[in-house]
């Protein structure tokens, strides 16, 4: 990737810190270049749980496609997962960290076939590996597929995700017959409308389903068969607006600030790395300390893909955070009264609170709220939204392993002060929003049935 002008390092030069730059930021939050709804957002969230919906991930995630006999060694290099098992139709989390120990981000990693691999997702952590790649001694090529967004021309790949409890059903139907046994996050290949799609078996919010990939110039005619297939078992298509809130209930928090604003090897890559696609930083937790911004692969609940059973970047720091965790995610149910008077604000006298979007709350790639146990700090609320399946406003947030009790009562501060200048934030004041932490995922089915396989 050739380093944009203004480099990363350039702008938050210009700006002054860290923490002002991205507080400031003129770019917009993660936008889906698909429908925002089909119908609407709240029967969209629906489908997932009652039928089967059809989710569009062509547009707006990136694929860093990555070949030769030292691809997977880039990738265990920068990972803190275990490659040891790994293996052609597998796929995993892909997880790295910095040299201290913080995380850089996650992304789903697919091994396609012998000393062939894609890395899907934010830019976070595939900018990552490929200043690695670039910068490395590796006897690998990368060939990079931006979103819909940065992207001149269609994607190389359509990548549909299928959801529910008629997902299996809708596949069985399309192929004539049952689904070859595939393992959790395991893939297999089959063929639908005369095309051969391969089958990722994997479910974002809870329910069963397969995310369905293959050459775009084919995208049309399986999305048709789809369609016309899952007619009768309830098929609905979900656009942008309910696809992003999807993992509220699943647990996954997709933006967690990427620890490379500091620490050893940064300064070099926040050279390489373009300002255009850093993002922006959002909420009411206000520090000069950028690092007070950063998570550890634990806080996130990520531990258990963990694995030093190899040498990579933040290995020993890791080990040390491991024996010394000290946050757990959770859920925060924000109280139902607190979010409507916040959004009852909007037709009262004087200066409103923060305007709360739904299903979909965050106003920054990064949403970073403080919470608050008897009036002190106790951790981060991230990305927060409507779940029309639970009726309930909540946040995914890490906290103090002490105040993650289930039924604990904090306040969630909402809002910024000062207000920042991002195009998102218009002239608002902060409010306080009580809140009761209960587990992540918050769907019994997704907590007994998806994060722990």
């Amino acid at each position: 990737m050739a380093t944009s002008s203004p480099s990363l390092a350039d702008a938050i030069a210009a700006a002054g810190s860290s923490v002002d730059f991205l507080r400031n930021a003129q770019a917009r939050p993660t936008v889906f270049p698909v429908a925002p709804e089909f119908s609407n957002w709240r029967s969209e969230q629906h489908s997932w749980r009652e039928t089967v919906a059809l989710l569009d991930q062509s547009h707006h995630m990136t694929d860093l496609f990555l070949t030769g006999p030292d691809a997977l060694k880039l990738l265990s290099d920068t990972g803190v997962n275990s490659f040891a098992k790994f293996q052609v139709d597998n796929a995993k989390q892909f997880i790295a960290v910095n040299h201290e120990g913080y995380l850089i981000g996650d992304a789903i990693l697919f091994y396609l076939a012998e000393e062939s691999f894609d890395l899907v997702g934010h830019p976070m952590v595939i900018d990552w590996v490929q200043y690695h790649l670039e910068t490395g001694d590796y006897d690998a090529q990368v060939e990079r597929d931006g979103n819909s967004i940065v992207r001149q021309g269609p994607p190389k790949l359509y990548r549909y995700e299928l959801q529910g409890p008629n997902a299996l059903a809708l596949v069985e139907k399309l192929i004539g017959g049952p689904v070859p046994a595939t393992k959790f996050f395991h893939m297999t290949s089959f063929q639908i409308a005369g095309s051969t799609v391969r089958a990722l078996r994997h479910g974002m919010a809870g329910q069963p389903g397969f995310e369905l990939f293959g050459p775009w110039a084919e995208g049309d005619s399986i999305r048709a068969a789809l369609i016309e297939a899952g007619a009768d078992l309830g098929l609905v298509q979900v656009g942008s607006m309910g696809y992003s809130s999807a993992n509220l209930e699943s647990g996954w928090v997709p933006s967690p600030l990427p620890a490379i604003f500091s620490g050893e090897g940064t300064d070099a890559y926040r050279a390489w790395l373009g300002a255009a696609g850093a993002g922006s930083l959002a909420g009411s937790l206000l520090s000069s300390d950028i690092e007070d911004y950063y998570v550890t692969p634990y806080d996130l609940g990520y531990g258990r893909s963990v694995a030093f059973d190899h040498d990579f970047i933040g290995r020993a720091a890791l080990e040390r955070h491991a024996e010394n965790q000290t946050r757990t995610k959770v859920t925060l149910v924000w109280n139902g009264d607190d979010v409507a008077a916040a959004i009852g604000s909007l037709f009262q006298p004087g200066t409103p609170a923060k305007y709360m979007a739904l299903p979909k709350s965050r106003y920054g790639l990064y949403q970073a709220d403080e919470v608050l146990l008897d009036g002190k700090p106790v951790g981060i609320s991230m990305d927060c939204g409507y779940m029309a399946n639970e009726q309930v406003f909540a946040s995914l947030a890490t906290i103090d392993s002490s105040a993650a009790e289930t039924g604990t009562e904090v306040t969630v501060t909402w809002g910024e002060d000062p207000n920042t200048r991002k195009p998102q934030v218009e002239p608002h004041r902060q409010v306080t929003i009580r809140a009761t932490v209960a587990p992540a995922p918050y769907l019994d089915y997704a907590r007994s049935n998806y994060r722990d396989r």
